[in-house]
């Protein structure tokens, strides 16, 4: 079922709506607002909260199942945007009715593509943050009774329990340092030195696992966009799954606007391209278009010839770069694709020679 525009609120205006929802929620708090001022925040509020109404309404109209099993998280966020307010200005005082307005702060996030990249992450590297998580807690206590054990008779107010001194050990293995706990003992400050060092390896740890697996994850699903990419190019369609894998690992995306120049008469060619999407101009004495499925610039690979055309974007084009470097890493792995190339490119040089001596097809 198709949704009216009217009812659609794109991903932008979520972040739109709620920044000045939430600071006017924040305003609210304020003890000796006026009453005209608060009359307009609570206004502004509802005005957004009937915003947010119409997007539950657009999301509920998509009554496929597929499209609901989907959407189940922006569901989700739609519903307490909308539910929880509502039931805070049915159930609860006045004074305290926009604080459940803070639900608001789910809606930047109804829309952004890093949270399931998140989920992924931590799935993926759930063992070994667990494992780190464990030694955290481990070290934790152990500081705790050490601490406990070495200052409980200097500062019994401070470190007469071991949840007492939990505190201080939170706080030293953080490296926050607050201050409002110190050890006094030699002993205590040695410990304390000792814990800090722990704390910055173990966060160091944490820190590897996150940037490890979102490396790995980014690098997952650039592979799979580029292996869609060139499963389009008929180029490389009869090459079997190993050789393709070789080649999506060598290969570059790149999206060009409209009327960028790709490359330049003259250049120094140290790549060629291939079209996925959109058409080129090439601009030679009797210009040329290339669409999708097409190349260009692979003499420069076979070469090492300047480029002899300038070639421009006819319309937003996606294409793939491979370089030249990586060009003679897959010819020594793979000397079919260099054939490929090859061949190719001296069949299409010399049917441009014979229709026009005077144009070169090949930038």
């Amino acid at each position: 079922m198709s949704v009216p525009p009217s009812l659609r609120i794109y991903a932008p205006l979520n972040a739109v709506l709620a920044a000045p929802g939430l600071l006017a929620m924040a305003a609210l708090t304020i003890p000796d607002i006026s009453a005209r001022s608060r009359l307009a925040l609570a206004a502004l509020l509802a005005v957004i909260w009937g915003a947010y109404l119409l997007q539950l309404a657009a999301t509920l109209l998509k009554r496929r199942a597929g499209d609901l099993r989907d959407r189940t998280p922006k569901i989700a966020i739609d519903v307490l945007a909308v539910l929880v307010p509502l039931a805070a200005f049915l159930l609860v005082g006045t004074p305290d009715r926009g604080l459940y307005c803070a639900v608001w702060l789910l809606k930047p996030l109804r829309d952004s593509t890093f949270f399931p990249v998140l989920g992924r992450v931590l799935a993926n590297e759930a063992r070994n943050l667990i494992g780190v998580t464990t030694l955290f807690g481990v070290v934790l206590f152990a500081v705790a009774l050490a601490a406990y054990v070495i200052e409980r008779d200097i500062q019994p107010e401070k470190f007469g329990s071991i949840p007492q001194a939990m505190w201080w050990a939170v706080v030293t293995l953080s490296t926050t340092g607050y201050g409002d706990t110190i050890p006094q003992s030699f002993a205590g400050r040695v410990l304390a030195g000792a814990v800090m060092m722990s704390g910055i390896g173990i966060f160091g740890l944490w820190a590897g696992i996150l940037a490890t697996g979102f490396y790995q994850e980014v690098r997952r699903e650039d592979f799979v966009r580029n292996w869609q990419l060139v499963a389009t190019v008929p180029l490389f369609q009869k090459l079997g799954p190993a050789v393709l894998v070789e080649i999506v690992r060598a290969l570059r995306a790149r999206t060009v606007p409209a009327g960028a120049v790709i490359c330049r008469s003259g250049e120094p060619g140290d790549r060629m391209f291939f079209v996925v999407e959109g058409r080129v101009s090439v601009a030679t004495p009797n210009p040329v278009e290339l669409g999708p499925g097409a190349f260009f610039g692979e003499m420069a690979l076979i070469t090492g010839e300047r480029r002899s055309a300038t070639v421009s974007a006819a319309t937003e084009v996606s294409l793939l770069s491979l370089h030249a470097a990586d060009f003679q890493m897959l010819c020594s792995s793979s000397p079919e694709i260099a054939e490929i190339i090859r061949k190719t490119a001296l069949e299409r040089r010399g049917a441009a020679q014979r229709n026009s001596p005077s144009t070169d097809l090949e930038p």
